[in-house]
């Protein structure tokens, strides 16, 4: 694979000839190069690295953002007020396995060599059109297959979040993982323990998000140590429904639940959001279906679940082959908007207080009274007929 000349946009070209004229390096780094070489994304996020210091670009350019200074990272903010991150050249110091100490003053080598895997080791000069590739990343691109950059257990010893990454891009890339790059990777999976469970999430859902074969990450998770250290709720065996897809809110929580037992417990774990938390523990609790499949018992199904009925239904979808006959119910129930809450009766607490109902357990009582009325009959929410229910109640 001859490694191709790049159309860069005019405002990453623009930040690079600045820096050069301001008399320092400026090259593109990161994955967009990678994913432009195989076409394999829009590689818009073209980050540089640059000899400059970060004060030394937070003097070129007018407008920077301090996205990440004490790691060498300013962000520059072009014309159009869009973000580019610039970063200082750097190489490791020492490291704990999740931090490093780097030092500056290094040359563009040097900084490709502290990088994780070659296909990311590769630096482009966004004016003289050339490349920079020390470690072979042009031939892994073209054998498709990630491979760690110089010694494999000095890689993963630098950061064990590179043991998940590994697992992530072989599978986003549909690559195979180097044989030794591998056996490093095991070998220093208990590592994995050091790290902080923010960044474990944000990799997880990462994988989710771009893996074509969940159950590959499952097994991979699992082969490589991964899922002993963090998940240990993963199915060993899992089969989804090839080709299904899932457009709703905070849908990683869906997914781990079709990948995990207890998807509550495992959220906690890795310290997602509260409302993620939350979410995980009402598909813990289920129920997973309705009882039976009528319109009735999916109202009723749809009202005990709450808002955590969409993921149970994609859950379904996912992970029951051919996929149930209740989902069109529940989606006949969603189409025709019947109520299932009590936000959606057609008479509010305040009415009910107006109606001679006091604040406190009786109005919540009636409201209940009301919403059971309306699963049976969904011909019932109106408000006059709610309220001369609640006047035949009295």
């Amino acid at each position: 694979m001859a490694l191709p000349r790049l159309e860069l946009p005019a405002e990453v070209i623009e930040i690079a000839a600045t820096l050069e004229g301001a008399g320092f390096e400026a090259w593109c780094v990161g994955g967009a190069l990678r994913d432009r070489i195989l076409r394999a994304g829009p590689g818009v996020d073209v980050d540089l690295a640059t000899s400059a210091t970060p004060e030394q670009v937070q003097q070129i350019f007018k407008r920077t953002v301090p996205v990440g200074i004490k790691f060498g990272t300013v962000g520059v903010l072009d014309r159009n007020r869009v973000l580019h991150e610039v970063t200082t050249f750097r190489k490791d110091v020492s490291t704990d396995g999740r931090h490093a100490v780097v030092e500056y003053g290094v040359s563009i080598e040097e900084d490709l060599a502290r990088r994780d895997f070659t296909v990311n080791a590769l630096a482009y000069h966004p004016t003289r059109h050339e490349w920079r590739d020390p470690f072979g990343g042009e031939r892994d691109l073209a054998d498709r297959i990630i491979r760690a950059v110089g010694n494999p257990p000095e890689r993963f010893a630098e950061d064990y979040l590179r043991i998940l990454r590994m697992i992530r891009f072989a599978l986003r890339l549909g690559f195979d993982i180097d044989p030794a790059t591998w056996a490093a990777a095991v070998a220093a999976a208990p590592g994995l323990d050091r790290l902080s469970a923010e960044r474990v999430r944000d990799e997880w859902y990462k994988s989710l998000r771009t893996t074509h074969v969940p159950e590959r990450l499952v097994e991979l998770w699992w082969s490589s140590g991964a899922a002993a250290v963090w998940m240990p709720e993963l199915r060993r065996s899992v089969q989804l429904t090839p080709g299904a897809g899932m457009d709703l809110p905070h849908v990683e929580v869906a997914m781990t639940a079709c990948l995990a037992e207890r998807p509550g417990s495992v959220m906690r774990r890795l310290k997602a959001s509260n409302a993620e938390i939350t979410l995980g523990d009402k598909i813990e609790r289920g129920p997973r279906a309705p009882a039976a499949n009528d319109p009735v018992s999916a109202r009723r199904w749809l009202a005990e679940v709450g808002d955590a009925a969409q993921a149970l239904v994609a859950i379904a979808v996912f992970t029951v082959q051919p996929a149930p006959d209740w989902i069109m119910t529940v989606a006949g129930v969603w189409q025709r908007k019947e109520a299932t809450s009590r936000a959606q009766l057609a008479v509010t607490g305040t009415d009910l207080e107006a109606a001679g109902i006091p604040k406190g357990p009786e109005l919540g009582r009636i409201l209940g009274r009301l919403l059971d009325a309306v699963i049976e009959d969904p011909s019932k929410n109106s408000r006059e007929t709610l309220l001369s229910l609640v006047r035949s109640w009295q």
